[in-house]
This record gives C-alpha cells, sequence and structure tokens, in this order.
C-alpha cells in the first residue's frame, strides 16, 4: 500500500465524524448526569446526618462524628480557598438545598415546557406566597403548639406547600372547567393567589411578632435555609426523582400526544394533576433559594437552554439537569463569595446557558449541525 493510500485509509469518513462526534458528546453528558447524581447523593447524605446527629444512642454518635468529619473538609476547603464559610453547617445546608432543587427543577420543568405550561411554574410560586402568608398567619395564631421537630420555620414551609399543592389542584380544576381561551384560568390564578398573599400579610403585620423578613421569600436568601427547610426539600425531591423515573413513559406519552393517550385509556387527567402537584412542590422547595419571583426561572430557563442544542427529549432531560446543577452551583458560588441574593446569581447564569446554547445551536464544526 502507498503511503497516499494509507493516509487516506486513516482518514474519517463524513459518516463517521457525526458518529464519532455523537459519541463523545453522549460520553460528557454520561459522566456530567453520573457526577450530578453523586453529588446530590453527597448531599442527601449530609442532610440526613444533620438530621440523626440529634438522635439518642449509638446511631446518633456516629452521624455525630461523621456529621463533625464532613464539617472538617469544608474547613480544609476554606484553607485552600482563603474563606470562612463551609466550616459551617448553615453553608452546606443551603448548598445541599440548592443542588436537590437544581436537580428536581429541571426535571419537572422539562415536561413543562414541552407541554407549553411554562407559565404554570410563576402562577405556582405565587401560590406559594400566598401559602407563606397564610403560614406567617398560622404561626400567629398557633406557634405555641408548634414546638417539635419541624419548628417554625419548618411548618411555615409545609403550610405553604399545602397551599400550593390546593392551588395547584384548584388550577387544573379551573383549566377543564373553564371556557376561557388560552392561558386566562393560569392568570387569574397567578394574580389572585398573589393579591390573597398580599393582603393576608398587610392584614397581619400588626399581631406577626414572627422574625420572618418577607423579602427572603420574594427574593431568595441563604440565611432562610434552616434545618427543616432543608430535610423538607430532601424528603420531597427524592419523592419526585422516584416519581418521575416510576411514571416516565406516563409522562411522556401524555406530554406528545396526549390526545392517544386517552384513546388507550391513560388516566390522563390523574397524570396532568400529578405532574401540576409535584410542579407546587418544587416550587415550594426552590422558593428558599431562588424566590417567589425567581423560582419559574428554574424550571423553564435550563429547559429551554438544554432545547437548543439537544437531539432527543431524553438528552434534553439530561441537559436541562446539567445546566440547572451548573446555574446553581455558580450562582451560590456568587452568593457566598460576593454577598449577593443567590436568586438573582442563579437566574442570571442560567440565562447565559441559554444564550450560549443559541450561538452553539447556530453554529457548525466541519459542516456538522451541533443541534
Amino acid at each position: 500500500m502507498s503511503l497516499e493510500e494509507e493516509d487516506s485509509s486513516n482518514e474519517l469518513s463524513p459518516a463517521a465524524v457525526p458518529e464519532a462526534t455523537g459519541g463523545i458528546r453522549a460520553t460528557i453528558e454520561r459522566v456530567g448526569i453520573a457526577l450530578t447524581a453523586i453529588l446530590a447523593v453527597g448531599m442527601l447524605a449530609f442532610i440526613l446526618l444533620d438530621w440523626l446527629r440529634t438522635t439518642p444512642g449509638a446511631l446518633g454518635e456516629t452521624a455525630a462524628i461523621l456529621f463533625r468529619g464532613s464539617l472538617g473538609i469544608g474547613a480544609w476547603l476554606d484553607g485552600v480557598l482563603g474563606t470562612n464559610v463551609f466550616q459551617h453547617p448553615f453553608t452546606w445546608r443551603a448548598i445541599a438545598t440548592g443542588v436537590l432543587v437544581g436537580v428536581v427543577g429541571p426535571l419537572v420543568g422539562t415536561y413543562l415546557v414541552h407541554r407549553q405550561m411554562a407559565l404554570i411554574g410563576e402562577t405556582l410560586a405565587h401560590t406559594a406566597f400566598a401559602g407563606v402568608a397564610f403560614g406567617m398567619l398560622f404561626l400567629a395564631f398557633a406557634g405555641g403548639m408548634l414546638v417539635g421537630p419541624i419548628g417554625n420555620r419548618g411548618a411555615l414551609l409545609i403550610v405553604a406547600l399545602i397551599v400550593s399543592v390546593l392551588g395547584a389542584l384548584g388550577l387544573q380544576w379551573l383549566t377543564d372547567r373553564t371556557d376561557s381561551y388560552g392561558d386566562v384560568p393560569i392568570a387569574i390564578v397567578l394574580t389572585g393567589s398573589f393579591a390573597v398573599g398580599t393582603l393576608v400579610i398587610s392584614w397581619s403585620r400588626d399581631f406577626v411578632s414572627l422574625a420572618i423578613d418577607i423579602e427572603d421569600f420574594l427574593f431568595g436568601s441563604l440565611a432562610i435555609v434552616t434545618v427543616e427547610g432543608a430535610r423538607i426539600v430532601a424528603v420531597l425531591s427524592v419523592a419526585i426523582t422516584a416519581l418521575v423515573v416510576y411514571n416516565y413513559k406516563q409522562f411522556l406519552f401524555i406530554t406528545f400526544d396526549e390526545q392517544a393517550a386517552k384513546a388507550a385509556r391513560f388516566n390522563v387527567d390523574f397524570y396532568n394533576a400529578l405532574l401540576i402537584v409535584m410542579t407546587a412542590v418544587v416550587v415550594v422547595g426552590a422558593m428558599q433559594i431562588l424566590g417567589v419571583i425567581l423560582v419559574a426561572g428554574l424550571l423553564v430557563i435550563p429547559v429551554a437552554a438544554a432545547s437548543q442544542v439537544a437531539n432527543s427529549f431524553r438528552e434534553t432531560l439530561y441537559l436541562s439537569i446539567l445546566c440547572g446543577q451548573l446555574s446553581v452551583l455558580g450562582g451560590l458560588a456568587i452568593a457566598i463569595g460576593a454577598g449577593l441574593p443567590p436568586g438573582g446569581s442563579i437566574i442570571v447564569i442560567a440565562i447565559g446557558f441559554y444564550l450560549l446554547a443559541i450561538f452553539l445551536s447556530d453554529r457548525s464544526v466541519g459542516g456538522l449541525s451541533l443541534h
């Protein structure tokens, strides 16, 4: 064989270039998802140790030792970075909460975006705000009875969760039974729930004496992530992930062909209600970090970025989780390092990924589209 023939035989054919590129891309995505899963499990383990270390007996002692060891790693990290934040438990609780909502937010948001229900997240965020208002009112009257494992902040989140879920089910009922066009029911619930929240808060200011700044729930704050709040988010995140994995095919079916799903005698109303309730749960959990005003961005923006470059629904799901996770970690780094609000930092980074995805989707390498 001549030298020219040998060189030409080693060149990749045009058909092999997309295959090789796709293989590398798929490998990177799998590695990213695996690292995200490891990080999420690690954060769940931290919250679990934080929970168990207060229990009596050998279990509590072992958990306390492991918990102190994890804080020792944080102290070492502070020494390397020259900071004084990672050795404190509240920092890791906020990071753990952010990591978990960075997974379940895009996980649920992928279905919402593909079903053209992006405004649902914004609507349920305002419903959660009404839930916070009712929670503050509830604590003002029944605070003395809430001394227990959930604490005042935990009780506030639970009340907000209940109100948000009821609002989600009410929105589903209203959408199914109204003759209005388009997003009219969504607009009504969105403005109505926020109006109710503002009225309740204004009315209860004179006799509510809780040390809670409502602006923290509007714009997000690391300071409002408590032990109880982190535990609630951990439990809800595990439940939502399990539900999505178990019902993946059903959600996929009703997302792309709801009429065919009805013809196949799927309980479409049930799965629609389940999806909207999961959205409400995610909103309440993410509200601590992102705030009511910005929480919908975590449901929509990473999915919009992933949709620009993904080739399938499953790939969109993976890329949206990776984008959401990187946005959360980057936003928390900025918030901790510069003392800025975490919600705004996370959303700005997510928008940056979205713009980058648009740029990449319009580029080509060697004639090969990156779509």
